[in-house]
């Protein structure tokens, strides 16, 4: 994947990894490959229904899935040979190259039929034209909203969600023992227990050291109204409305500044993730803004926690990105009926979806699993701050905006913006003129 280090991919190689969708950092995602534009219609047989007729026995599909994946799919790989007479062959990829390897192999015959990937992957699986949709049918409602939205581009759902992830506030309940809700609120129990002598740091959340953390941060810019693009009538992102540069954002921006390294250092420039979770899991701070993929850890040390909703920075709700992991089926497949089938009919099904879960730790996409996880307290809370959060921008335009919006948050809580509504300003112009040439 050429320089694929932008916040979204960063995510989802931590959500394929269980603890590693690491800090968030830049941009440059290349489509590598050809296919239809995606205003283009999908040609593919995968669109139609599941109530379509699957080939006979013998057939066979290939899965590109990574290593952490595969063992929770090999019961329901059985089941649909015993039912279906059909193999599915699971190939292990490496993650941080997948996306572009499919981009690329499926226009030629070599890609696979089915891949397992984040939703923010689509805009431009759609765009070179390699994946088809699907017809989830009744089965939509079956499956959180926000997980059938992630999975939706264009109004064309593309893929069957299996799990979803976000931030939340995790609070060492034996330095702060009730939640607060508001980040006025959390900041003040903070500093009450420095300085009290049984904390250093009031707030913890890492930074990337070039890149700050849009992220993370998101949820706190979101309460202040500044969201990053428009979103239409069905939740889907408008490319073409850049919203960050409004009241909130520039809100936001002093809000950086404020908390920074030359204000009350509340954000640190020199913590990032790694030494946040480090610092967290010594007691030396009672709050951590962070994903599930640290609450193993957190359990391991021993610390007593809570999962706080998060916490609002202004007057409309904190909330977070959603990252969604799911199934997509190649528009390429010469076994599109097949595939459809499988991915429809079968990893839908509460048996898979409980597995995945098992071996990843993400509440589930499909609702009868996610209450069934949901007898765990940790997942129950991270479910349900997600179910408020809005999924990460999928269109491609989003590739243009990490680097100058991370880059101007750190410069930002370095302190070196003299005027922090202008440095917003200005970071949203130079977006949007590479969002116009393409870039």
């Amino acid at each position: 994947m050429t320089g694929n280090n932008t916040p979204g991919a960063r995510l989802t190689r931590r959500t394929f990894t269980l603890g590693a969708v690491g800090a968030l950092s830049a941009l440059a995602l290349t489509a590598c490959g050809g296919g239809a534009p995606a205003s283009a219609p999908a040609s593919s047989a995968a669109a139609t229904s599941a109530a379509a007729s699957v080939p006979a026995t013998g057939a066979s599909l290939t899965m590109w899935v990574d290593a952490e994946r595969s063992p929770a799919l090999k019961d329901i790989i059985a089941k649909f040979k015993a039912e279906k007479g059909i193999d599915v062959k699971l190939v292990v990829k490496d993650f941080a190259a997948v996306r572009d390897d499919f981009i690329t192999q499926a226009p030629t015959g070599k890609g696979p039929d089915i891949m397992v990937g984040p939703h923010d992957w689509l805009g431009k699986l759609v765009q070179n034209g390699v994946v088809a949709p699907v017809q989830l049918g009744d089965k939509a409602g079956t499956f959180a909203e926000s997980s059938i939205k992630a999975m939706t581009y264009d109004g064309q759902t593309y893929g069957v969600p299996y799990s979803i992830e976000n931030v939340a506030l995790i609070r060492n309940t034996k330095l702060a023992p009730e939640a607060k809700t508001t980040l006025d609120e959390v900041l003040a129990e903070g500093k009450k227990v420095v300085a009290a002598g049984d904390a250093k740091f009031p707030f913890l959340v890492g930074l990337d050291p070039k890149q700050a953390d849009p992220y993370h941060l998101y949820p706190l810019q979101t309460s202040l109204g500044a969201p990053v693009f428009a979103q239409k009538a069905d939740g889907s992102y408008d490319a073409s409305q850049l919203t960050l540069d409004n009241e909130g954002g520039k809100k936001f921006a002093q809000l950086l500044a404020d908390l920074g390294d030359k204000g009350s250092k509340v954000l640190n420039s020199n913590i990032t993730g790694d030494i946040a979770k480090e610092k967290f899991l010594a007691g030396e701070s009672p709050y951590f803004l962070t994903g599930p993929w640290n609450v193993p850890d957190i359990e391991a040390k021993g610390i007593k926690f809570a999962v706080d909703p998060l916490p609002t920075a202004g007057d409309k709700p904190a909330q977070p990105f959603i990252g969604v992991n799911g199934f997509f089926i190649s528009s390429k497949s010469k076994n599109a009926l097949a595939a459809n089938e499988f991915v429809v009919n079968y990893l839908s099904q509460q048996a898979a979806q409980d597995e995945l879960f098992k071996v990843g730790g993400r509440p589930p996409a499909l609702t009868a699993s996610f209450e069934k996880a949901a007898s765990d307290p940790v997942v129950k809370a991270f479910g349900e701050i997600g179910a408020n959060g809005v999924p990460m921008p999928a269109v491609p335009a989003m590739d243009a905006v990490w680097a100058d919006w991370g880059g101007t948050e750190l410069n930002l809580i370095k302190g070196k913006e003299a005027d922090p509504a202008a440095a917003w300003s200005k970071m949203t112009a130079n977006i949007e003129k590479k969002i116009a040439g393409g870039k």
